[in-house]
């Protein structure tokens, strides 16, 4: 086991899993942190995980919403670091775009917890159905309709 090929790699995916759960960069930032760590001290083990990539968010999922509980119940929306195109000439496009981005973190912050981190897996991050039951402990039906559930809060209350 080798930290810079095998921990070090995962730190973005990380990262987003844990901005998604506690909405706030510097919280995510010490989450991933913590969690590399503890990847780290259990190098040993980690041989025997069938997925290093499962078991890392697993690990990130829950030393994230063991911030959220420790920081109570206060809700913050996401640092405005998300991309908005370089490329776009009209000021107006960035600003509404912005705009846009700003309603949907607002939108997925107001989801509960699971149906935010089973969106965040599939839509952003490109996991399959059985990945994300896999970290979330749940069934694959059970991810289906937590997707199903947060599109359509996202849908119906979307005002851009």
């Amino acid at each position: 086991m080798n930290f810079q090929n095998d921990i070090l790699p995962l730190k973005d995916k990380l990262f987003r899993v844990a901005l998604r759960i506690t909405m706030q960069r510097e919280e995510a930032e010490d989450v991933v942190q913590e969690a590399m760590i503890k990847l780290w001290n259990q190098r040993e083990k980690l041989s025997e995980i069938e997925s290093l990539e499962a078991f890392a968010i697993t690990i990130s999922r829950n030393l994230a919403l063991d911030h959220q509980r420790k920081a109570s119940s206060r809700l913050l929306s996401i640092d405005d670091g998300t991309a908005i195109p370089e490329h776009s000439v009209n000021p107006y496009d960035s600003i509404y775009a912005e705009e846009g981005l700003r309603n949907v973190n607002r939108l997925m912050a107001e989801l509960p917890e699971k149906q935010r981190t089973c969106m965040q897996l599939r839509d952003f991050e490109g996991k399959n159905y059985r990945e994300i039951a896999e970290i979330l402990s749940i069934t694959e039906d059970q991810v289906k309709v937590n997707i199903f559930r947060a599109r359509k809060f996202i849908k119906e209350h979307i005002k851009i």
